[in-house]
């Protein structure tokens, strides 16, 4: 298990991706994570996307493990009520809605702050709590196209497509938002004070865009131009097929690479430069693609894993070049522990992503497989002090 963020106590109140990824991330890492859903409805990611079992897709049973759940009317004056009871014993809370949502239900940042001075609010949405756009709601490709990461262009058949890009921003938003509450959780406790994050998956998805946006905005400010990158495709910097239909990527764009390359395959012609740097044989400009044709020629000559080899043999740039179906038996992904094979309670045997950067001596776990909607309730209350007779009324009247 890692405990990294062991006696950090999280409250979550969110649905869909971006705010239950932030919470699974802090989960993830140790972190005690309270998910506060609407009784009788709750997270509905777990009816949607597929069904492992009833109530438990696989997105479900991956962004919201890690946590508890308790049921909780916001809308009434005692529900609120003990809800401000779990925010005092909280580090962190996740809001995972757009715009003002939680303020208007009088749980928002400054409702919080009056009775837990120092919480760190961390709100992770779409397009974030500011702007003009902060109350339109998000899916997922929407805070990519607003960030720039989607490559769009007009098809002859007179629809737009998509060229490719970053264009979900779920994920590299929540990263964003939970590194930025361990930020302020250090910060907390050097000055006492809390923080309001406000976490946008555009936001994100722009901040990954940085070599393309910094180059775009400041191209006229550019004095030398030596060692750009070229303009179009690089036969160097490529990817081919290997002989068992299988892919690689190439990238031997600095000249040692090239030449480690060039003589391990018994190819040293292809040394032999002009003064453009192109390959004599191959000539320059377009008919770099000739050389991207010599070059798929020869890498199916040998399997992916022959090709991998050499690389390691002879300090190529080249990797495997992997479809999701392959990773499950890529040897380097199983040593590295990525790939994390759980049992489910409800949902039976699971294959999910575990945590992509490892801490020695503490592996990753799943302590608390995705909750059944209110699966924690009773727990929780009994923790803020309530007894069976007081959950039980609070049962009745649909508090909880």
């Amino acid at each position: 298990m890692i405990k990294l963020l062991e006696g950090v106590r999280v409250v979550e109140c969110a649905v869909l991706f971006n705010g239950d990824q932030t919470g699974r991330l802090l989960g993830d890492l140790g972190a005690t994570v309270i998910k506060v859903e609407a009784p009788g409805v709750g997270d509905y990611l777990r009816d949607f996307l597929g069904q492992i079992t009833p109530h438990h897709s696989p997105a479900h049973m991956y962004v919201n493990r890690n946590k508890r759940s308790m049921t909780l009317n916001l809308r009434s004056e005692e529900g609120r009520a003990i809800f401000f009871d779990l925010i005092r014993t909280a580090d962190i809370f996740i809001d995972g809605f757009a715009g003002d949502a939680c303020a208007r239900m009088g749980i928002g940042y400054e409702a919080q702050c009056a009775v837990k001075p120092d919480i760190i609010y961390a709100q992770c949405s779409g397009f974030g709590a500011q702007g003009p756009y902060a109350e339109i709601p998000t899916h997922g490709q929407m805070m990519g196209a607003l960030g720039g990461g989607v490559q769009l262009a007009m098809g002859d058949d007179g629809l737009v497509h998509e060229l490719g890009g970053m264009s979900d921003g779920t994920v590299v938003g929540a990263t964003n938002t939970a590194l930025t509450a361990v930020a302020a959780l250090i910060q907390r406790n050097r000055t006492g004070e809390g923080a309001y994050i406000d976490g946008a998956g555009s936001d994100a998805v722009l901040a990954t865009q940085w070599f393309h946006a910094t180059y775009e905005w400041n191209d006229a400010r550019l004095t030398d131009r030596r060692g750009m990158p070229q303009n179009g495709p690089s036969a160097k910097y490529h990817f081919y097929e290997t002989s068992d239909h299988k892919f690689v990527l190439f990238c031997a764009i600095e000249p040692k690479f090239w030449a480690n390359f060039c003589n391990a395959i018994g190819r040293p012609d292809l040394l032999v430069t002009g003064d453009d740097g192109a390959p004599v044989d191959f000539g320059s400009g377009s008919d770099g693609e000739s050389l991207a044709h010599v070059l798929q020629a020869i890498f199916h000559t040998r399997t992916k894993d022959e090709w991998v080899a050499l690389a390691l043999a002879a300090d190529i740039a080249l990797g495997p070049a992997n479809q999701v179906a392959d990773l499950i038996d890529d040897p380097h992904i199983k040593a590295r522990g990525i790939i994390h094979e759980s049992v489910h309670p409800h949902g039976g045997p699971f294959a999910s992503v575990g945590w992509a950067a490892p801490v020695q001596g503490q592996p990753f776990s799943i302590e608390h497989p995705a909750p059944l909607l209110g699966e924690h309730t009773d727990e929780v209350l009994s923790e803020l002090g309530h007894d069976a007779a007081a959950v039980a009324r609070l049962r009745s009247e649909r508090i909880v």
